[in-house]
């Protein structure tokens, strides 16, 4: 039987969208992360007491993390009963919306305590736009993607975040390079500003996608559920508990993003903010080639065991590349790094867009994975200001802050163990109670 060209296009299609409009969105959310370390504790908050000062900006970075649990509950109940191409674009919008106000804002300079109450402000809505990010782009790319492929395709969404944190990164080089007046009074506002053509290409891009053919097969065979959250919690309870618990090894991702840079460009320390931005811009361009290649393993050997591998291979490079800062050698602090966050972490990073969506049936996937991944990512957020404050008064005892990120990696090997494997499992078949390890499907060839 012949596959019409169009349906052989479509994971293709649906997986550029997710890649495109995840990076575009979350080159918006992690602009936010490098400002927060090296800008806004000298522009939103008071300069004579700089550990305070630090301290503060990094909770704002934790805020939109608050947040997102609230954004996931409304939109993966929209998600559910109108689709997901519609959250697709409407986060989009939100998160360019939120950002270029976020570049607009007066200083604490200019208008007092109100600066930060406005930056949180805007902080919430990109919490609240990232919410339903993920699970609508995952959902999107698992359900339009071939069977034997759903890991591999899936994984284009944090492909797309890793790129996206690349550009960050590379935008903030050059405006990190100037002089210290000039940073400081424009120069940082530059790269939020530019996120209104981030949102123009996204918006063009996921305008086109169609929606999912198991969305629309579900709304038309058996209807949409009118409380998505009812029966997700009535028949998914317990695996919406693991994606709570394996969505904290994001905090792996912040620290390395936030706290570890805030550390490396202290005085304790000294390396040069460009420096460290450079290790991330690195270490997230290997990511964009290791996370293809183990989400495609996973489609060989299964989700479980590449998950493990990311989740307790985090928890100990993280203690290395906290170790190599401290040290203050540049080579070891960027090639630990890269192992680290480029090739270790995005295992997990890579699989648990299939591993999480394949845990739920299509009628509540997007409920599931957006509630879930937010409630632990809420944590992962505030992971940046507890190691903070974890790290002592001086900001100097990363030993006790690597201990406590790989604490955090425990939840989610506990929850991988107790998870089934579902790689084999048929798409239709997926969050069935009655269909846990079918057969793997033929593949279909173009």
């Amino acid at each position: 039987m012949s596959v019409p060209a169009e349906a052989v296009g479509q994971p293709k299609k649906a997986a550029t969208a997710a890649w495109i409009g995840s990076a575009l969105e979350y080159y918006d959310f992690f602009i936010y992360g490098s400002a927060a370390a090296l800008i806004f504790p000298k522009v939103f908050f008071d300069e004579s007491d700089p550990a305070t000062a630090t301290l503060l900006s990094l909770a704002t970075f934790g805020v939109a993390y608050a947040a997102r649990p609230v954004g996931a509950l409304f939109l993966g109940h929209v998600g559910d009963r109108v689709g997901r191409k519609k959250i697709m674009v409407f986060t989009l919008i939100l998160m360019g919306l939120s950002t270029f106000l976020i570049g607009c804002l007066p200083t604490r300079h200019q208008v007092g305590t109100l600066a930060p109450v406005l930056l949180v402000l805007c902080r919430v809505l990109q919490g609240i736009s990232a919410a339903g990010e993920q699970a609508s782009a995952n959902s999107m790319s698992l359900e339009h993607a071939p069977a034997h492929r759903r890991g591999f395709f899936t994984s284009f969404t944090l492909s797309g975040t890793q790129g996206g944190q690349l550009l960050a990164t590379l935008v903030f080089l050059p405006v990190a390079a100037l002089p210290e007046d000039q940073l400081l009074s424009w120069g940082w506002r530059v790269p939020f500003w530019l996120s209104v053509a981030v949102a123009v290409v996204g918006f063009v891009i996921r305008r086109r996608l169609d929606e999912t053919p198991a969305f629309e097969q579900q709304a038309a065979s058996e209807g949409v559920p009118k409380l998505p959250l009812v029966v997700l919690l009535r028949e998914h309870w317990a695996d919406v508990l693991r994606v709570i618990g394996g969505a904290l090894i994001a905090s792996v991702s912040t620290i390395f993003t936030v706290w570890a840079l805030a550390y490396a460009t202290s005085d304790a320390v000294g390396m040069s903010r460009s420096s460290m931005l450079w290790v991330g811009a690195l270490a997230n361009l290997v990511a964009l080639a290791a996370i293809p290649l183990w989400a495609t393993l996973s489609d060989h050997i299964g989700r479980r065991p590449v998950f493990l591998i990311g989740a307790a291979g985090s928890a100990v490079t993280m203690f290395l590349y906290l170790w190599a800062i401290s040290t203050g050698n540049y080579p070891l602090t960027l090639l630990l790094g890269i192992v680290a966050f480029g090739v270790v972490y995005s295992a997990a990073n890579g699989v648990w867009p299939s591993f999480y969506g394949e845990m739920f049936s299509t009628r509540v996937r997007l409920s599931g994975m957006a509630i879930g991944t937010q409630i632990g990512f809420a944590v992962a957020g505030f992971a940046v200001t507890f190691a903070a404050r974890i790290a002592g008064p001086d900001g100097t005892d990363w030993s006790s802050v690597a201990l406590f990120t790989a604490a955090l990696c425990v939840p989610p090997l506990i929850a991988a163990l107790t998870a089934r494997e579902t790689h084999k499992v048929p798409t239709e078949d997926l969050g069935s109670r009655t269909s846990r390890e079918a057969p793997r499907p033929e593949k279909v060839t173009a």
